[in-house]
């Protein structure tokens, strides 16, 4: 939990709580760690809901971001609710976060809406883009 909490702490303005990230394991979503050499490189969170579910929380440290292990644990926590049988993934990103939403719209991820001033920074506040991707070969959004 330290290593995944240093990386939010680094990663983001206003980051995840510890208890944020307890809540999320005792809850049952499913929580992935991106590891190699024993370092945790990155982490995402994924909450199920009725045949669908939506990342949370998706986040690679400093060292290791524009090297594709964004793309590897989107990749994988996508795997994961088609194994479930979702039908399909949300999510929600700062609309200022160009990589990112280039990143989601590469996995099929199509703008399903918006949420007005949704998330705080340091002048106010930012719209977050809602986003779908369906996982049974329907059409996205």
């Amino acid at each position: 939990m330290d290593a995944v909490l240093r990386i939010e702490r680094s990663v983001q303005a206003y980051p995840w709580t510890r208890g944020n990230f307890s809540d999320a394991l005792s809850s049952g979503y499913l929580c992935l760690v991106e590891e190699a050499a024993c370092e945790i490189r990155g982490f995402a969170v994924l909450m199920p809901g009725v045949e669908e579910a939506e990342v949370l929380n998706i986040a690679v440290a400093h060292a290791h971001q524009r090297k594709g292990l964004g793309r590897v644990m989107l990749s994988d926590m996508l795997a994961m609710a088609s194994k479930m049988n979702w039908l399909r993934v949300f999510l929600e990103v700062r609309a200022s976060n160009e990589g990112a939403i280039a990143l989601y719209h590469a996995a099929g991820f199509t703008q399903v809406g918006v949420r007005r001033a949704y998330y705080r920074r340091a002048d106010g506040r930012e719209d977050a883009l809602v986003m779908g991707c369906y996982l049974t070969g329907e059409k996205n959004g």
